[in-house]
């Protein structure tokens, strides 16, 4: 039997607030059997119930915490956290930190999901500016976890090994490889390329103490080849990486859609191919695997996309379930303590909030 746990959901968050949630919910169940696990749903009771009833979801697997207080989806970050406190999203995280959950998803504000979760959960690494955030980009070999894709602009040598720990932690937990290889992501592959950061972490991750398999050097074209299962870079790089592959692959659906729109013939072959398709653009746009780990927080947060439909939503569930439970918080802190050896941790004066770039 799977270990219980309870996930804290942010019900009013997203485009859709309950209509997609709770359905999502159904989703998940659905799709992963969802023996074992709990929810706790943050939000109006008056929309959420009857999409409970809806949806045929019982109250010993659903609990509704009522608040009728929503931080909009426009609300600046440094707004949410002077007022944000009570929303459907600001209970859903204090919920992990009561240890009443073993993670929470949200569907709402980036911004002020990420400033509420730093200031309730705080983070697990003394270097970390912000929670960094992890991209599930398909590749030709499965999904290479890509941190960070925008929280952090700019990150020295010992940040991008915490990320390089962090993204190792995650795809052991969430994909299940035992021992996941890690790349550092750089202008070639030679150890004399690349900024100082990049070069400090380089040797550091090679030689260092930490129990990782490091890869060594990778190139861009190297993400969407899968040659590791985690490609580390800042969060400046990583999000221009990030939309430039979203934009391509907006680029490649609207060429496609012209030619096999163009007349009769081509359209009837578009009728046909349309599930194909919809495939080949799962595979090549990184924005289709909706669920991305806020990491380096205490405690497990997902970020859903605002807009996801019911099945994206179940897909973040679904990650946030498989990190509660496993070892992932306890391999991080391993790791992380091993930093002491490497690093002065001097205190560093505390970061800005601001808006992520993504």
């Amino acid at each position: 039997m799977p270990a219980p746990v309870t996930i804290s959901l942010d019900a009013m968050g997203g485009d859709h607030g309950p209509s997609v949630v709770v359905p999502g919910i159904r989703s998940y169940i659905r799709t992963h059997d969802g023996e074992g696990v709990r929810f706790l749903l943050h939000g109006d009771e008056a929309k959420i119930a009857p999409e409970l009833a809806r949806c045929g979801l019982a109250a010993d697997v659903c609990e509704i915490r009522h608040t009728d207080k929503v931080v909009a989806m426009d609300e600046k970050p440094a707004q949410a956290m002077r007022r944000g406190k009570g929303s459907s999203l600001w209970n859903a995280i204090e919920a992990v930190k009561t240890g009443q959950a073993g993670g929470v998803v949200s569907a709402g504000n980036t911004g002020a999901l990420m400033a509420i979760s730093k200031l309730i959960l705080r983070m697990s690494a003394p270097g970390l500016e912000r929670p960094a955030i992890v991209a599930s980009w398909p590749t030709f070999k499965g999904h290479t976890a890509v941190l960070d894709v925008g929280a952090n602009i700019g990150s020295d040598a010992e940040q991008l090994i915490e990320f390089a720990i962090m993204g190792e932690a995650f795809q052991s937990a969430v994909r299940g490889i035992a021992r996941p290889t890690i790349g550092l992501l750089n202008v070639g592959s030679e150890d004399m390329k690349g900024n100082e950061q990049v070069k400090e972490a380089h040797a550091i991750l090679r030689d260092g103490p930490f129990d990782l398999n490091y890869h060594g050097f990778v190139e861009g074209d190297d993400i969407a080849k899968g040659t590791v299962d985690v490609v580390v870079t800042d969060g400046f790089t990583g999000n221009i990486a990030l939309k430039t592959a979203e934009g391509t692959a907006r680029y490649i659906s609207a060429l496609l859609k012209e030619a096999l729109t163009s007349n009769l013939q081509s359209k009837l072959g578009a009728v046909i191919a349309m599930p194909a398709l919809k495939k080949m653009r799962q595979k090549i746009d990184p924005s289709a695997i909706n669920g991305g780990p806020l990491l380096g927080l205490n405690g497990i947060v997902v970020k859903s996309h605002g807009g996801a439909d019911a099945k994206g939503f179940g897909n973040a569930i679904r990650i946030a379930v498989d990190l509660a439970r496993s070892d992932y918080m306890s391999k991080v802190g391993d790791n992380l303590g091993k930093l002491d050896a490497v690093f002065d941790h001097a205190a560093k004066p505390a970061a800005a909030v601001g808006e992520p770039l993504q």
